[in-house]
This record gives C-alpha cells, structure tokens and sequence, in this order.
C-alpha cells in the first residue's frame, strides 16, 4: 500500500512494522487541518495494508504532539460551522484506533498533550521517554476534554485522578505517569528507540492471529464505552469552540499573555 498522499504523515514500512511518524516538528507536531484529516484516515489504511503487522506511532524533532495548531483554532471560532468537520474526524480518530486489530506502540519522543496525548493513550501499549510530560489541557484554552480524553483517563487512572488532570490540565511528567498506569514505560531518551523496537519484534514475531484477536476482545468494552461517550463529548466540545471564553484563550496564545476567563 501507498502512503504518499499523506503530507504530514510518514509511513515507514519495515519487517512488517509501520513507524507512522507525524512531521511538523518546527511546530512540535501539533495537529492543523490537514493533519487532523490524515489522522482520521491511517488507521484505517493500516488495517486494510496486508505487508503490516504492528504498528509505531511517533512524532518527529523533539516532540509526540503538543496538541492542535492555534491558527486552526483561530479559523474554527471566526467560522464555527467549520468545526463539524472537526467533531466527524475526531469521532473517526478514536473509533478507527479502536477498531485496527493490529497492535500499535506509542513511542511517546517527547511531550504529548491535549491530541497528542490522547492519539498516545489509545494506543495499546505506550513507552515514553522520561524527558516527556503528559497531559490534556483543553480547559486551558476554554476547551472541553472531547475528543478521547473523557472516554481513556478514567479507564487509565480512575475517576478522581483523570478528572484532576482533565479540569486543571496539568502535565504529569513520564515517570509519574508510569508509576500510576497512565502508560506502560518511561524510559531513558537515549534508550526508546532500542526498547520499543525489542516490543514491535516481539509481536512481530508472535503469534499474529492470537494477539489479534485477543486485542479486538479487550477493546470491546472500551470501544463500547467510546461509542457512548463521543458524540456527547464532542458535542460539549462543539459548544465550547462558541463560547467567549474559548476565544479568549485563543487570542490570549497568539499575543503571548495570559487568558483572562469570565466564565462565559
């Protein structure tokens, strides 16, 4: 299968391991439009390409993803029908990462937040270098946690921990969030690449049916449970892109000042 239609997107097929790279590093990976529409559709893409058996998700330069492009966000509050697309492919993010059977390794490179961080929790198993931070701060620029964040950190970590992070939108860094089962490892930087490829040989080398379907089994809840939650969710979310607040926060990122909330 061809992946050069993909411009932010790098698809490195080898020994039928895909490395999915996301390549906008001088913008630490944050995801645009056109990158937001490439992530709705590779997993996809992924499941249908024969020649993959495991799959690595990574960011390019010093960063996983640091969430979503604030121009992007600009252009949703000055035209809030535009965001409809938004809520469609997000939905199509959560449920094609759930759906592909093969599984996919999060090797988080460096600080993973709001998108970012939730396109590496729903990732089966996740590595991150102990340099990285974590976190969704959507409600630090007046945005609701909607598209994956309210369905995975309870999952993750409890009710009462996920729902500290998610209203303060605090970053915990990687050791931390190991040490309370937000990700499976964090690991020297120096040391990730070595130890997520051992992992991807080690299911490359296994018995491919059997992981399979025994990540399909586990994921049934969980996909139940993202079935039930997103349209919601991204409903909230939706309405958060009109409120003042929202645009408040955007304004106040793009002229380097702190955001002033009025709870509106």
């Amino acid at each position: 299968m061809s992946y050069t239609e993909y411009q932010y997107l790098i698809v490195d097929v080898v020994d039928r391991v895909a490395t999915v790279t996301m390549n906008r590093p001088d913008k630490l990976n944050v995801a645009n439009a056109r990158l937001h529409t490439e992530l709705s559709t590779i997993f996809d893409d992924l499941q249908r390409d024969a020649d993959v058996d495991v799959v690595v998700l990574t960011g390019a330069g010093r960063a996983f993803s640091a969430g979503g492009d604030i121009d992007w966000m600009q252009e949703a509050v000055d035209d809030p029908e535009s965001f409809e697309q938004t809520v469609s492919e997000a939905k199509r993010i959560i449920f094609s990462l759930l759906d592909l059977e093969k599984p996919i390794i999060a090797k988080v490179n460096g600080h993973a937040v709001g998108l970012g961080a939730t396109l590496a929790l729903f990732c089966d198993v996740i590595f991150a270098a102990e340099s990285a931070k974590i976190g969704d701060p959507h409600v630090s620029v007046g945005f609701v946690a909607g598209d994956g964040g309210a369905v995975i950190w309870p999952q993750l970590i409890g009710y009462a921990r996920a729902k500290e992070y998610l209203l303060t939108g605090d970053l915990i860094p990687a050791s931390v969030a190991a040490d309370i089962g937000l990700i499976n490892h964090a690991v020297p930087s120096e040391a990730l690449d070595e130890r997520v490829n051992e992992f991807a040989g080690r299911l490359r080398n296994g018995a491919t049916k059997a992981i399979r379907w025994s990540k399909i089994s586990t994921n049934i809840g969980l996909k139940q449970l993202a079935h039930s939650i997103m349209d919601t969710s991204m409903a909230y979310e939706s309405l958060s892109n009109r409120t003042a607040d929202h645009a408040e926060a955007v304004a106040a990122f793009r002229e380097g000042r702190t955001p002033k909330f009025q709870g509106k």
